[in-house]
């Protein structure tokens, strides 16, 4: 036994004492590294040294004889008590009372207890006021009776009204006092109180709670090192560290859900009170975000403010710019103003003014590149004050490389844009992220429909991040991610008087819009962009706007409109002498006739268009309207005629570079060759056109491709394959919401293949 059984029993002496082995050497006169040989147990001790170091300690004579026991191997020694007391320290809150929701989240931290071969660091995070602290006290009270041997609590106040976290020594220090350990026998350094705090923790279970943690330096001393404790934090941070060093398991708190917020509500306020007004409740929980703390702040005006009703309550709450406002309830610790300053007041100065003038982007979430540009930086300067604001709780990354934050963080993102950002800096901002978006969209659209017509742009602000895809795929890409900013930016643009940006961003968008489906979207922009370029005083901004709401209004079968918008446009176009111009419009107007059955006007409108395109050398165009007097030809049973005009409109398709207008030609010629009973052609046409409008993501000419290759597969008896391409087509249509796809739906019916 010797050295070792030694060893252990003056390591427990020396830590009961307070001491570091530096101390007791400068104590006894022994070395520090023979007390460090003796403590491993590599070196039988001599009494001599055994009693220096007795003395040192000034151990009472029971202890005393036990370490001289243990050095002269007499007797095996009776351990060391770790801890000068059996106190059980009993420090949670308060139970936390009608608490709701978080089954999920309490599903998930019940489910730690069964990792009994390790040592267990459940890490709560979230965003302020997401209620981190209240799920942590809940759970803690709920499983409690499996620590018998206590509960250590401690605010660290990592994000608090004092802006002073709480020293990881001081932490400790107090939970030593909890332990009954006394005050004398509590070392000074931090490393010295960290080993005696998991000295008295050892064979103990004990659940440790540390609440409102800064960052993972702060947590890693207190952890206990004994696998039967169990350690909660909560903290803003994600703590990701622990999660790498400790294997820490992270539970991330998200915002409520519906039905989690609504009974939160109930709890509140009774569900009569929610019964009577649903509608208001339904409010209230969107004002709110969905976000805990605001739900009870909300909760608490209406329960102050009893003679009023929760319609009233919502109707205060609409002005996002007043909402934390009239949820001030006059406390500091529950004013969500002040609970989001704790975590912006930590932000280093990049990532503050970075989420200071992300309030100007309309949502709803934002890129890497246009935050750059927001601020000015280079992107990897960006991503990293991105990055912080995620580890901080102040942004989301819904998706990788994409930011987003609830409407009560926007609101207090204003609020310091205004106080600490002046109007010029705004504005400059504000015009840098809208030349990312115009400059990145229009070479998009330039990309994804190489004929079309390029604008005159104004340069890009210097630090606005342009993008240039690479291809068209890419630049489909970024049109479907960016799809649901469109509106938005547009709407930005022209409320801050920016009418170039919102009319040229709108029409740089309208062809993915059209070809994706997104029509009624396309409408209100283009309506935006039409009053835009009419407030810049831009004849060509009006007509490009007014001819992209006649393709928006075709799309949704709104012809009369379709018309009179496209009319307006042509006016626009001859008085400016623009032929490209009137050429489109003369197309559109072509188009409109057609689907109102006047094939005679739609092929004279295409003729027009041709030589109005002809007389500009402009190819693309040229085979677009060859296209489309073809296609009338064939409805008008001149086949063979139409097959002339189609095999030309194809070279030149081809020649430009235009995949969609080479895709609508192959459709045509498909059409054109299954009314001349050439149904192998037609079929071997139709899937050219089908190979292009998939790779240039045209939905709908995709299903009525679809639908007609079924019609030339049923004309050809081969009714199996005629049900599988109509098959294909019914969910595009459905997707689109368009009326077509219940024709479709009964045709499957009727012409069901024989099982």
């Amino acid at each position: 036994m010797g050295g070792s059984a030694f060893g252990e029993v003056l390591r427990g002496c020396r830590l009961s004492a307070g001491w570091t082995q530096d101390e007791l050497a400068d104590r006894s006169g022994v070395s520090v590294h023979s007390i460090s040989v003796l403590e491993a147990g590599r070196r039988q001790p001599r009494l001599s040294s055994v009693r220096r170091l007795a003395d040192a300690l000034a151990l009472d004579p029971r202890r005393r004889e036990q370490l001289l026991a243990a050095a002269r191997n007499d007797t095996v020694p009776v351990p060391v008590p770790a801890r000068p007391s059996a106190r059980v320290p009993r420090q949670l809150p308060g139970a936390v009372p009608g608490f709701t929701g978080r089954a999920a989240q309490l599903k998930e931290l019940t489910g730690l207890l069964d990792w009994h071969d390790s040592v267990v660091v459940a890490a709560i995070n979230g965003t302020a006021g997401v209620g981190k602290t209240a799920l942590a006290v809940h759970w803690s009270h709920q499983i409690a009776d499996r620590f018998p041997d206590g509960q250590l609590y401690v605010n660290l106040r990592g994000f608090d009204p004092s802006g002073e976290p709480v020293q990881p020594a001081e932490a400790i220090g107090g939970f030593l006092d909890a332990l009954g350990v006394p005050a004398e026998r509590i070392p000074a350094g931090l490393a010295d109180r960290s080993a005696l705090y998991r000295s008295q923790l050892a064979g103990r279970r004990i659940l440790v709670v540390l609440d409102n943690a800064r960052d993972a330096g702060q947590v890693r001393p207190l952890l206990p090192g004994s696998a039967q404790c169990l350690t909660v934090i909560t903290s803003r941070d994600q703590l990701g560290g622990l999660i790498v060093s400790e294997r820490a398991r992270a539970v991330s708190l998200d915002l409520m859900t519906i039905a989690e917020a609504h009974d939160l509500l109930a709890d509140r306020l009774g569900p009569e009170c929610l019964a009577a007004e649903p509608q208001a409740v339904s409010d209230l929980i969107e004002l709110s975000a969905h976000l805990p703390l605001a739900l009870s702040i909300v909760a608490a005006r209406a329960t102050l403010t009893a003679t009023r009703s929760l319609t009233e309550l919502v109707s205060q709450l609409r002005d996002v710019r007043d909402r934390l406002h009239v949820m001030d309830i006059g406390d500091t610790y529950v004013d969500l103003s002040a609970v989001f300053s704790w975590s912006y007041r930590t932000l280093s100065a990049a990532a503050a003014r970075m989420f200071r003038l992300l309030s100007l982007h309309p949502g709803p979430d934002i890129s890497i590149p246009a935050a750059a540009s927001l601020v000015g930086t280079e992107r990897d300067q960006a991503q990293l004050a991105l990055s912080e604001l995620a580890r901080a709780q102040l942004l989301t990354e819904p998706s990788t490389g994409r930011f987003a934050y609830h409407d009560l963080l926007r609101a207090y993102s204003a609020g310091t844009a205004q106080q600490d950002e002046n109007e010029q800096t705004r504005h400059a901002a504000l015009h840098r992220m809208l030349d990312h978006y115009l400059h990145t969209a229009h070479a998009a659209a330039l990309l994804l429909n190489p004929p079309n017509d390029r604008l005159s742009l104004v340069a890009p602000q210097p630090g606005a991040v342009v993008d240039e895809p690479a291809d068209d795929e890419r630049a489909w890409q970024w049109f479907a991610v960016e799809r649901p900013v469109f509106p938005a930016v547009i709407d930005r643009a022209a409320d801050a008087g920016f009418d170039a940006h919102a009319w040229q961003f709108a029409w740089s968008v309208a062809d993915f819009c059209i070809r994706a489906g997104h029509w009624t979207q396309l409408v209100a922009a283009q309506l935006v962009a039409i009053a835009a370029a009419e407030h810049a005083g831009d004849p060509y901004g009006q007509a490009r706007s007014l001819r992209e709401l006649g393709r928006a209004y075709v799309r949704l079968g709104r012809y009369p409109d379709a018309r009179a918008s496209v009319v307006r446009a042509l006016d626009l176009d001859e008085s400016l002498g623009d032929l490209i111009g009137q050429a489109r419009s003369h197309s559109t107007l072509g188009v409109v006739a057609y689907l109102q059955g006047e094939y005679q006007e739609a092929m004279e409108r295409d003729g027009i268009a041709y030589e109005l395109f002809r007389a500009v050398g402009h190819r693309a165009g040229q085979a677009d309207a060859l296209n489309g007097i073809g296609w009338m030809q064939t409805k008008l049973g001149q086949h063979t005629e139409a097959l002339r005009y189609c095999t030309r409109a194809l070279e030149l398709q081809q020649t430009a570079g235009n995949r969609h207008g080479e895709a609508d030609t192959w459709d045509s010629l498909g059409c054109i060759h299954h009314n001349l009973g050439e149904h192998q052609r037609a079929v071997a046409c139709y899937h050219s056109a089908l190979d292009l409008y998939q790779k240039v993501g045209a939905r709908h000419p995709q299903a009525n491709t679809l639908i007609r290759l079924g019609d030339t597969h049923q004309a050809a008896g081969d009714i199996h394959a005629a049900h599988r391409s109509w098959q294909r087509a019914l969910p595009i249509l459905d997707d689109l919401h368009h009326p077509d796809a219940n024709i479709l739906r009964t045709r499957l019916a009727e012409h069901s293949p024989a099982r």
